[in-house]
């Protein structure tokens, strides 16, 4: 999947320092993760101190198989269980009712519990070989843009993590879709790399999608995956002359060039060209904004895809990155 080779000695370390209540960074098809033991209240807190995340917000617990579901969580609903089968692997987070062996550090005070199995081989031998849960959000600065290589973990987060697991760059790019399965209706609270379309499908129902809920998530904050860079969005047909007239006004711009004006020549600091395929856009995504900070644009032009697929994920992501003056 990666192209990267993982020693097995490296999996066994990795285990131990979670065992010993350590943080790994650990590689997942949307992004690298900082992992603690989720039985651990201490080690849990760690990850808090090490982002600067505020105790409140909740974190994903990765377990190692949908098998291991009901050892996580008070009840399936039938909706939920025929999510776990469909996506487990892969991009889908379900928040269910909090099992005893969840401690309330990881779930920010809460009842229920956001659970996942990540689809990535070098997780999943990693949570094989500890044998429990690993709670982990992602490893990076509270706020700040998702790591999807571990050369991003390294950078950020430095001395702060025991262990890095490097996994090569995360195939999705973006974070899970996170869904509210706690009732008979889900609903979708954080857009991600499992679209609401082919949850939909699975359910045979439409399904909402709440951009605040009583339920914290992750990916809920006001301002999230944010890079240092001010984030501004426009009509994909005013993006360039957005650009071209900062660029003017002294700003040094980044600019995020719709498919529509991809021939289109722009003058601005640093010009990145969106891919037509969502895919490949939810991939690049969180590049592109380190890009823009390393190369040292402070604003950045952007435009919303459409809302559909991966596209709402992305959506989601520019508007939590603009924070709430998202508009020009």
């Amino acid at each position: 999947m990666s192209g990267v080779t993982v020693r097995i000695s490296d999996i066994e370390q990795a285990a131990e320092v979670l065992r010993g209540g350590g943080l790994v960074a650990l590689p997942t098809e949307t992004v690298y993760g900082l992992g603690a033991n989720a039985e651990d209240p201490v080690a849990v807190a760690r990850i808090f101190s090490v982002k600067g995340r505020p105790p409140s917000h909740p974190l994903i617990v990765h377990i190692g198989g949908a098998e291991s579901l009901e050892a996580w969580v008070e009840d399936v609903p039938a909706p939920a269980r025929e999510l776990a089968e469909r996506f487990w692997p892969g991009p889908l987070t379900l928040v269910l009712r909090r099992g005893r062996r969840v401690p309330l550090e990881a779930t920010g005070g809460l009842e229920t519990v956001a659970i996942r199995v990540p689809n990535h081989p070098v997780a999943l031998a990693l949570l094989s070989a500890f044998g429990g849960g690993i709670a982990a959000p992602s490893a990076n600065r509270f706020g700040s843009v998702s790591p999807t290589t571990a050369n991003h973990v390294r950078s950020e987060l430095g001395d702060a993590v025991d262990f890095v697991l490097d996994g090569g760059p995360c195939t999705v790019g973006v974070e899970s879709t996170i869904v509210d399965a706690t009732g008979e209706i889900p609903s979708v609270l954080r857009p991600g790399g499992a679209t609401r379309e082919d949850l939909e499908a699975v359910l045979g129902r439409p399904l909402a999608v709440h951009s605040t809920s009583q339920v914290r998530v992750p990916g809920q904050h006001p301002s999230h995956y944010a890079p240092k860079a001010r984030v501004v969005l426009v009509a994909p047909e005013k993006v360039i002359a957005e650009a071209e007239l900062a660029q003017e006004l002294g700003h040094q711009v980044g600019v995020m060039v719709p498919p529509t004006s991809s021939n289109t020549a722009v003058n601005a600091h640093v010009v990145v060209a969106v891919p037509g395929s969502m895919a490949a856009y939810a991939h690049e995504l969180y590049g592109f904004l380190r890009e823009f900070d390393q190369r040292g644009c402070d604003l950045v032009i952007a435009s919303l895809p459409v809302e559909e697929g991966l596209g709402l994920a992305i959506a989601n992501r520019l508007r939590r990155a603009a924070g709430p003056r998202a508009s020009a």
